[in-house]
């Protein structure tokens, strides 16, 4: 695999948070980097915790602990664009093997509730709604990654994947430690905003288009 990405990690950050998130990242980045670490590793690795804990706990119900499992290896995202960084800079193969996994690893989250709701969890509902909320962010996602390949910007949406882990992870978390509705509530919220997101995006295309033809 290649060693340097692209682009920072899939996670993104306020500009205000990044140079405290930096400090606190550098010396684990530093170390890791010293020790032959790769970014594609860590992308690897963080990618592979998601799903185990999506697959071995929520999927079984293990909600609270899930989410928790699922949220350290989130967190591996802050590293691996720091590491690319440290190591030199970025690859195209770390750039998309890193959003694919990330898209991997998102998926893996509403497949694990659908997985449940559809069993012991018995919520039709619910697998209604995890599975709307998992074909909505990945058109999140396509759209902006097809418009970016005609070559036209689209970083619009009030709800892109930061917004979507925090909502899905909280409300599955919440619904761990017996918080009832938590589920309904995420899942709700998330379905209308990411409906809203999609739509910005095609908007902000159709906008930019202006009929202009394929190149």
């Amino acid at each position: 695999m290649g060693d340097r990405h692209l682009v920072p990690g899939g996670l993104m950050l306020g500009v205000n948070a990044r140079p405290v998130v930096a400090k606190v990242v550098a010396p684990v980045v530093a170390r890791l980097a010293r020790a032959g670490v790769t970014a594609d590793m860590v992308t690897v690795v963080g990618f592979l915790g998601a799903v185990a804990g999506a697959a071995l706990l929520i999927a079984r119900g293990e909600f609270f602990w899930g989410v928790m499992a699922v949220t350290v290896s989130v967190l591996l995202d802050l590293l691996d664009g720091a590491l690319a960084r440290a190591r030199g800079g970025g690859s195209v193969w770390g750039a998309v093997l890193d959003s694919t996994l990330d898209r991997a690893a998102d998926a893996s989250i509403f497949g694990a509730l659908i997985w449940w709701f559809a069993g012991p969890g018995d919520n039709r509902m619910l697998v209604l709604l995890a599975l709307l909320c998992l074909v909505l962010g990945l058109l999140t996602s396509y759209v902006k990654a097809r418009a970016e390949g005609v070559g036209l910007a689209c970083d619009v949406g009030i709800v892109e994947r930061t917004e979507r882990l925090i909502i899905v992870l909280v409300g599955t978390g919440l619904a761990g430690l017996g918080v009832p509705y938590a589920v309904h509530v995420a899942l709700w919220v998330l379905l209308v905003g990411s409906a809203v997101t999609v739509g910005q995006r095609l908007a902000a295309v159709h906008r930019a288009a202006a009929g202009r033809a394929l190149p």
